[in-house]
């Protein structure tokens, strides 16, 4: 049975809320701020824009990350200063995979609320293809009273990505500016975050060679800190293992330890912080450890 016909004024309304209800799910509204004293960390969603709180966040202890203590050190003063409102730099934590580069950002997040609680410093963690929307984060932070590390893992550009533009004007450009409660801590791979092969391609390439890639290169140029985290040996390998037994209580002979970490990682064709952490997963197993 056909519907009656609207009137042409009531016809025009409902056109007119059609179009309505179809650009709010083009554009949803923004949603608001969550309570910041919820959670000590977000995560940043787009479609709606919104700060999920995570309820525990997925870290270990800052004293378990062995090898890298130069880099620890160097993270946790700037994280730091940042905290108590001194000047404080964007970091670039660079390097070989599985070597701690996300864990330390998160074990130094932690290690500051301990011993500056008072700065109430919130970690907000973005996806690589959401940096579009970094804009809109920043102002969704620069209201608030809390301060942020913003923390972007595993980012990299291929050769026609263009999302480290967004990335860019936050970190050293724009009318605005970096709010001054936000700080930036990036994990990547690379250290020019592109690969050489690509930087080698478009310099052999390019009518001006310098001016090539120097729009990408310069990316990581704008982070104030880099840290660099290289293959572990062999003795660093075992150091982490032997502290993760002291730490989680479980008791095995040192001859046993060693011979089976290092079949592990002979299996696995490499020795990382990551090799580390799943051989012990696999040995607390094994030896019925709860961890």
């Amino acid at each position: 049975m056909t519907p009656p016909a609207l009137p042409p004024s009531d016809q025009m309304v409902s056109e007119l809320r059609r179009i309505a209800a179809a650009l709010e799910r083009i554009s949803p509204p923004v949603a608001a701020l969550p309570r910041l004293d919820t959670a000590a960390a977000f995560v940043w969603h787009v479609a709606p824009d919104r700060l999920d709180p995570v309820a525990q966040v997925n870290r270990v202890a800052l004293d378990l990350l062995v090898g890298i203590n130069r880099a620890r050190d160097t993270l946790l003063a700037n994280t730091l200063q940042f905290a108590r409102g001194l000047p404080a730099n964007n970091a670039l934590l660079w390097g070989a995979r599985g070597m701690g580069k996300s864990s330390l950002v998160k074990a130094v997040h932690a290690a500051v609320l301990d011993q500056a609680p008072e700065s109430a410093l919130k970690l907000v963690e973005i996806q690589r293809e959401d940096l579009p929307s970094i804009g809109r984060l920043m102002a969704h932070l620069r209201r608030a009273q809390a301060r942020f590390i913003l923390f972007c893992d595993d980012l990299s550009f291929g050769h026609d990505d263009q999302h480290y533009k967004s990335l860019k004007a936050v970190l050293d450009g724009g009318v605005e500016g970096r709010p001054g409660n936000v700080i930036l801590y990036a994990t990547s791979n690379r250290r020019h975050l592109m690969p050489r092969d690509m930087i080698e391609n478009e310099r052999s390439s390019a009518i001006s060679p310098s001016e090539a890639v120097e729009e990408k290169v310069s990316l990581s140029d704008r982070f104030g800190l880099w840290l660099g985290f290289h293959a572990c040996d062999q003795d660093s390998y075992l150091a982490m293992i032997e502290g993760y037994c002291a730490a989680y209580g479980l008791k095995i002979d040192p001859d046993r330890l060693r011979a089976e970490a290092i079949e592990w990682q002979a299996t696995r064709g490499s020795r990382s912080g990551r090799v580390a952490w799943q051989f012990f997963i696999d040995l607390a197993g094994r030896e019925g450890v709860r961890l």
